[in-house]
Order: C-alpha cells, then sequence, then structure tokens
C-alpha cells in the first residue's frame, strides 16, 4: 500500500513516438503513486504543456520535430513558471553527444531507452524529489567521452572560490558520478555531513540541483575527462 498522504508524482511524456508514449503511460498507470498527467508529440507542445500542468516530472526524448528535447529542456527549466519542473531526458547510445547539452540546459539526469521498467520509474521517483540521475550504469563513461570536448571556461567561476577544500573534494567525486553513499565511503564522512556539503556547495555555486554542479565542475576546470585537475 502506499502513503495516501503522499501526493503522487505526476508526469509528463514527450516522446514523438505514439507507441512509446503510450508504453510509458500503461507503465505509470499500473504503478501507485506515479500519474501520467499529458502527453506531447513535439518539443512545442512539450513546453506549452508544461507551462499549462506543472507537472512535477517531463519524461523527454531528445530527438522531436518542431522542437527537439534539448531546446524544450531549457526553455522548460529556465521560466520562471515552470523553474521547479524536473526534466529527465531519454536517450539511445547513438545520441550520447546529446547528454552534456541536456544537462547544460538544466535537465536534472538522463536514462538509457533501454533501461529496465525499475531503472525508469526509480529514476522518475529520484528526480521529483530533487536530486539528480546522474549515476546510472552509463554516465561515468559518457561524462568521460562528451567531456573532452569542453574547455574550461576562464576565470573562476562565481562561487568556486568561496567553497572550502572539502567541498572541492566533494564536487570532484558527484562529478565523478559517485552517491552520496559512495562519497562518504570515499571521505569516511557521515551521510549527514555529505549532504550538509552539497547544500553548501548548491547554495554557494548558485545550482538549481546535482547536476548543475557537474556542470559547475567540468566547466571551471576542476574536473576533466581524465580526472580532477592538479
Amino acid at each position: 500500500m502506499t502513503d495516501s498522504s503522499v501526493p503522487d508524482i505526476s508526469v509528463l511524456l514527450a516522446d514523438d513516438h505514439a507507441l512509446m508514449r503510450e508504453s510509458f503511460r500503461a507503465l505509470l498507470d499500473a504503478t501507485p503513486g506515479l500519474t501520467p498527467v499529458g502527453e506531447a508529440g513535439n518539443g512545442v507542445e512539450a513546453v506549452r504543456l508544461a507551462r499549462q500542468l506543472r507537472p512535477d516530472v517531463v519524461l523527454m526524448d531528445v530527438r522531436m520535430p518542431e522542437m527537439d528535447g534539448i531546446e524544450a529542456t531549457r526553455q522548460i527549466c529556465s521560466a520562471p513558471e515552470t523553474s521547479a519542473v524536473r526534466v529527465l531526458i531519454l536517450t539511445t547510445f547513438d545520441l550520447d553527444e546529446y547528454v552534456y547539452a541536456a544537462l547544460q540546459a538544466g535537465a536534472s539526469g538522463f536514462l538509457v531507452k533501454d533501461s529496465t521498467a525499475a531503472e525508469l520509474l526509480g529514476g522518475i521517483r529520484l528526480v521529483a524529489a530533487g536530486e539528480a540521475l546522474l549515476a546510472p550504469r552509463v554516465t561515468r563513461r559518457l561524462i568521460d567521452a562528451f567531456t573532452k570536448q569542453i574547455k574550461p571556461l576562464p576565470g573562476t567561476p562565481h562561487g568556486l572560490d568561496t567553497i572550502t577544500e572539502r567541498e572541492r573534494e566533494v564536487l570532484t567525486l558527484i562529478a565523478g558520478g559517485l552517491s552520496n553513499t559512495e562519497i562518504a565511503q570515499h571521505l569516511h564522512l557521515g551521510m549527514g555531513t555529505v549532504k550538509t556539503h552539497i547544500g553548501r556547495l548548491l547554495h554557494k555555486l548558485a545550482a538549481r540541483d546535482r547536476a548543475q554542479l557537474v556542470i559547475a565542475a567540468y566547466e571551471s576546470g576542476l574536473v576533466t575527462a581524465q580526472g580532477s585537475r592538479s
């Protein structure tokens, strides 16, 4: 049984393949606590419905007509009226080059389209809770592969010069795809301490979630595809 006092997570499905949307809807309909509230066949519809429905999560495909999922994500995440909406990108191995762009646009994470039902449902719940889905089975390899082309921005990004050495260590590990549990084990810290460091990083770097911390780490040059900067 689910706790009736906890509101369902509302999900908007954005994919140009009707069969894919129907499959996702059927899965969500059969899952307590998750409610599909709308379907979009292109990016323009996704933005319009996000503004109209204010879902908790948008399950967003990348390649769609009229407006792709990256631009739709950017418009949803940057607009004040939908800034609380979380976007979970769906990608395929031949679209991996879009992963970094999706995170830059404001996405809270991504899943590959051949993920299991359990991975998909878990990812939606994780993102709805304000976390970032950055450690599925292929994330670290993808980040390594597609951040090789990212050149650090000149100067020190806003807030990076205010973080402590311990916060810098935590940020480096976040960018490497480590979970809170793995960070705690690596640095021999308690979970509460790790969460406190992450909260301070979010505040100091003006990041909306964990995904944006990864972007800051790579764009600053603190972390590169080969590892942390010396």
